[in-house]
């Protein structure tokens, strides 16, 4: 028969609780990811009020244009000058 060779197995006793290095290195990574949900969550606040100022502006600008449509008949301004920019006649059409 063949020689059965035994097979030592050491068993480790199962440990209550993990060491105070492993404690506070998971304290701070689950801190860490608290800290990061908190400020995306403070950023997404943010950017939702900027948008929402957004839309409130452009509102008013076509409330602006509709004034300026009303007093000058276009709303079409350079608007580095004020300069209205009318449309330029073709030459063509006139003389028909």
């Amino acid at each position: 028969m063949a020689n059965t060779k035994e097979k030592e197995i050491e068993l480790k006793v199962k440990a209550e609780k993990i060491s105070e290095e492993h404690l506070e290195q998971l304290q701070r990574l689950v801190n860490s990811v608290n800290a990061l949900h908190f400020n995306i969550g403070k950023i997404e606040t943010q950017k939702h009020t900027m948008l929402h100022n957004l839309s409130l502006t452009q509102d008013r600008i076509a409330v602006f244009q509709d004034k300026l449509t009303t007093e000058y008949g276009t709303y079409d301004v350079n608007i580095e000058d004020g300069t209205i920019n009318w449309p330029k006649e073709d030459g063509a059409k006139n003389e028909k």
